[in-house]
């Protein structure tokens, strides 16, 4: 059921109208005396996925005791991290998810069943994995905050995701990867009901129907002068809770734009974005904007690997970014990558396929390593320099020389596309 449904093109909603409806929707759901918390991690710092969960903490007090970040394949938040994203909240209540080993299998979607959705490009059984923390806890409430917007592998973010990904454990995450990866990026991004989307919500409807997990989804957008404001607030258990939420995010977060765009500058924030395993949301949010021939310019001072998994990072360096056919023949070939397939599946989706190039400027990594997974290099001081965030607004600019540049100041925000290269 839906605890609390608002939102809007035009919504606003404050820090204050948040917490009352926060508020409202736990008085609903009547008294509980153990909870569990899973909101993102720092990644997703403008989700307000963090304000959500202090309010659960003054609200709940001691009877929430564990606060578990979704951090699927992710690095786990440092202190400082806590602090910014969960002000007022103690440390000592975060525990950290181990994709690896801390897991339970709930179930298993069946092969059939993936194969139909797939549109026969896969076949092989999905296993609904949460951290055992979900299973074993003993909660009467999971809350689980973050923010719906347009996503690479599963069309839109959040949701039961956040669950079966974000408390996932290998086999799940790297086949649901997979999965949305062998389907076609571009026929996944920005869309509510994909061949990912249906295989969680096989395993809600069957697995985890009798976990008390209540989902609070916010939709935020910029407005006309570059702030977010929070157009949406969606608090439920069930479907209609994520739909709601992925309808207004459509609206409020995708641009569609008239043409093809010849160069789009990408900043990625340093505190966000330390890997291209993240920073190639400039790439997957903006690919089916640019023109064939076009280019991608990343502009990432915080960069230092590839990624944020040791072995993840060890199998792009190894492979690279190459177009889906060859990525396909190789992990038919390798048995690292059949084992690694959410690997496999970033290769694909960080790839540009020949169509256009994608320019690295990295903060931490060297020339040679970024042209090693073939991408380009350039200087980081020369380029933000030349294409200088602090004077870039969201849009397109007219640089001094003449250039046009589209400019994305968060690629985590939104998604382009141009109307040829985005099918409804």
């Amino acid at each position: 059921m839906l605890y609390y449904a608002y939102g809007s093109e035009t919504a606003d909603l404050s820090s204050e109208d948040i917490k009352t409806a926060v508020f409202e929707a736990f008085g609903r759901m009547g008294d509980r005396e153990k909870v569990l918390a899973i909101p993102p991690d720092f990644t997703r710092y403008h989700s307000r996925a963090g304000y959500l969960t202090t309010l659960a903490y003054a609200y709940y007090g001691k009877a929430l005791t564990d606060i578990l970040p979704a951090l699927g394949t992710h690095a786990p938040m440092s202190e400082k991290e806590i602090g910014k994203m969960f002000p007022g909240v103690p440390v000592s209540l975060f525990r950290e998810h181990r994709w690896r080993s801390d897991i339970v299998t709930l179930g298993e979607v069946p092969a059939g069943f993936v194969k139909e959705v797939s549109e026969n490009r896969v076949e092989y059984t999905w296993p609904a994995q949460v951290n055992k923390m979900l299973v074993h806890g003993n909660y009467d409430l999971i809350l689980s905050p973050g923010q719906v917007v347009p996503h690479e592998v599963i069309g839109m973010a959040n949701y039961n995701k956040n669950i079966f990904v974000g408390t996932g454990g290998v086999e799940g995450i790297n086949k649901s990867h997979f999965l949305g990866a062998a389907y076609g990026i571009e026929r996944i991004l920005g869309r509510s009901d994909t061949p990912v989307r249906k295989v969680l919500n096989y395993a809600s409807e069957r697995f985890a129907k009798d976990m008390p997990i209540v989902y609070m989804l916010t939709v935020v957008a910029k407005d006309e002068e570059g702030k977010l404001k929070v157009r949406g607030l969606f608090i439920g258990d069930d479907h209609e809770c994520y739909y709601r939420a992925a309808e207004l995010s459509l609206k409020v977060n995708f641009i569609m734009l008239p043409k093809p765009l010849r160069k789009v500058v990408v900043y990625l924030d340093p505190e966000e974005f330390k890997s291209t395993w993240l920073g190639n949301k400039s790439v997957y949010r903006t690919r089916m904007a640019i023109a064939d021939k076009g280019e991608l310019v990343v502009l990432a001072p915080g960069l230092k690997e590839f990624g944020e998994d040791r072995q993840i990072d060890h199998l792009i360096r190894k492979y690279g970014y190459l177009t889906t056919p060859e990525i396909l023949k190789l992990t038919r070939e390798n048995s690292d990558l059949q084992e690694n397939l959410s690997a496999a599946a970033h290769l694909i989706q960080g790839s540009a396929e020949d169509r256009f190039t994608i320019t690295y400027c990295p903060g931490n990594i060297t020339e040679k390593e970024i042209r090693s997974v073939n991408f380009n290099y350039a200087p980081l001081e020369a380029m933000a320099k030349k294409y200088d965030p602090g004077k870039l607004k969201d849009g397109f600019n007219i640089l001094p020389d003449g250039e046009e540049v589209f400019y994305i100041s968060n690629p985590a925000l939104g998604l382009w596309a141009c109307k040829e290269r985005f099918e409804v």
